[in-house]
């Protein structure tokens, strides 16, 4: 192997010390500053200081230790350039073959409570994202490695070849241009959100400054997943991206076990209905006692990214039984999703229908067997955070985004929290709790569809569905049209609205079809209206004062 050089400047040292000793081994000159060669020499690797190397000590407490023409002149310095070498040999600058770099941790602190402004500033690296650069730049001649889950291939190849390979170092260079991307984004997010009311706010020492949720820059960024065959339509190209920190349990964290490639609506129809079987648990009977639903199996089916079928029961076979039945029609190619593994009883009915994706957090053996026939269903396992813990309340998306021609719409996600408390009954007639079941059950599930959304429920089950309509009456009579269609009696059943009724036509609507409890947000002017009119058709109804439109 010709002498090679690495320079080695970590803040998160994971694993770079067995990589350094591997480097090492290989006869590889190793360079370090601070923390990083301490840890070497304390280790016995022979390691050469930077401020030993450039001639020059660190000052200003470390914040200029790199920022040399040694150090960048040896990265910088294309070896097919006799010019650049020639200038490298006059200044006595030796080159740098590897440079292995991850930043200070900006992002870790200021995520935490409190941080101050001083502390979000002595974080922000400038000789690391220095070098990274230059590295990155002359790619050709320097692997840049930013990530210790890139030590076990670059070993690999100086091992076997002697050298990192162009491929691999253009891949390196990729790599290090994106997280010095993603890093001067996170910077650029926080200090844009701030607001100092004062020139002594930014000068009082531990003073954590006020932050906007929304900073005056967003800086977006996302990891492409995959190349989609074409968008929602043929003649529109698509791609597939995840965030950089995707939350547990979201769609993109799921596991491919069998079947075609995703397409773009396979993959928004499947967000859609892994996002509402999520709101009933992971079917833990002890994680939420105060909710039937949570000790229950769920099972969802969606069809143009509306739910046409919700269902709880004790098994998944039970729950995919009565959820089909909302509306045998709709669930014709689409989009089923379950809170609990899916077992063989399950899985056997399921693929009696053309289905296109079916998700659940696992697959039975016998399950997956009998899915083998059907190649071209794709089969999600998705790990589904437990209810009631900490990684299931970070599992939602903390926004949501939509574009608006050159634009952006950037809102906090609909996770809203319903408790009990929360319900204020307006009507003489009081729910009993069977009713206030099937109202919760109703609710939740007109979360999910698209507005104005009517939903009728009873038994654990939906029994009609009214999605997307510009008047709240139509998807009241459409979701009638679709129980009865699909044989459904609506004698006794509970109605979520997403909206409040604007006027109550729209809920005498759902009580000519049978419905006997009503819940909605409130909140119309014409409320004593539309209450008045529950009164004097003997429901009861509860609102919720908050709402869930879904457009």
């Amino acid at each position: 192997m010709t002498s090679l050089t690495a320079l080695l400047s970590v803040s998160d040292k994971t694993g770079v010390l067995a990589f350094a000793r591997e480097l090492s081994a290989l006869g590889v000159k190793l360079l370090s500053t601070g923390g990083t060669a301490k840890l070497l020499a304390d280790a016995g690797l022979p390691v050469t200081e930077v401020a030993d190397h450039t001639g020059f000590p660190e000052m200003l407490d470390g914040r200029v230790k790199t920022l040399h023409p040694t150090i960048h002149g040896g990265l910088l310095a294309r070896r097919d350039v006799p010019e650049h070498m020639a200038a490298l040999a006059t200044h006595g600058i030796p080159t740098i073959d590897l440079l292995v770099v991850n930043l200070y941790p900006f992002e870790a602190t200021v995520a935490k409570p409190g941080c101050t402004l001083e502390d979000a500033i002595e974080n922000i690296d400038i000789g690391g994202p220095a070098m990274v650069r230059s590295a990155a730049k002359n790619w050709q001649d320097v692997a840049v490695l930013t990530d210790a889950t890139q030590y076990a291939k670059v070993l690999a190849e100086l091992s076997a070849d002697g050298a990192v390979s162009r491929v691999t170092k253009f891949a390196l260079s990729v790599a290090a241009f994106n997280r010095i991307a993603a890093y001067d984004g996170a910077i650029s997010d926080y200090l844009s959100s701030l607001s100092l009311a004062s020139e002594d706010t930014a000068a009082t020492p531990g003073t954590a400054p006020a932050r906007s949720e929304f900073p005056g820059q967003f800086n977006a960024r996302f990891v492409k997943l995959q190349d989609l065959r074409y968008g929602e339509n043929p003649h529109q190209a698509a791609a597939f991206y995840r965030e950089l920190n995707p939350v547990p349990g979201s769609l993109v964290t799921a596991k491919q076990l069998q079947g075609k490639a995703l397409s773009y609506n396979n993959i928004a129809d499947s967000d859609a209905a892994w996002e509402c079987v999520k709101s009933f648990g992971g079917g833990d009977a002890n994680a939420d006692a105060s909710s039937a639903a949570n000790a229950a199996a769920a099972c969802v089916i969606v069809k143009h990214a509306n739910p046409c079928g919700v269902a709880v029961a004790a098994t998944p076979a039970q729950a995919y039984a009565k959820a089909f039945k909302t509306d045998p029609t709709s669930a014709f190619g689409g989009i089923i999703a379950f809170n609990r593994e899916l077992d063989g009883e399950a899985a056997a009915l399921v693929a009696k229908q053309f289905v296109e994706v079916l998700m659940a957090p696992g697959f039975t053996p016998d399950a997956l067997a009998i899915f083998k026939g059907k190649p071209n269903t794709r089969l999600l396992q998705i790990a589904l955070p437990t209810a009631g813990t900490s990684a299931w309340s970070q599992g939602r998306n903390a926004k949501d985004m939509k574009r608006v021609g050159s634009g952006l719409l950037i809102q906090s996600a609909d996770n809203h929290e319903m408790t009990l408390a929360d319900l204020k009954v307006v009507s003489i007639k009081q729910p009993t709790p069977a009713q206030m079941n099937d109202l919760l059950f109703a609710w939740k599930v007109a979360k999910y569809v698209k507005s104005n959304a009517i939903v009728f429920c009873g038994g654990g089950m939906t029994l009609g569905v009214g999605a997307g309509q510009m008047s709240r009456v139509d998807s009241a009579r459409i979701a009638g049209i679709k129980a009865q269609n699909a044989g459904l009696g609506l004698a006794g059943s509970a109605v979520a609205s997403d909206a409040f009724f604007p006027f109550r036509d729209g809920l005498d609507v759902v009580i000519d079809a049978g419905a006997v409890s009503v819940i909605q947000p409130g909140g119309s002017m014409r409320d004593d209206e539309v209450i008045g009119a529950a009164n004097e058709r003997g429901i009861a109804m509860v609102l919720t004062g908050v709402r869930h439109f879904r457009h």
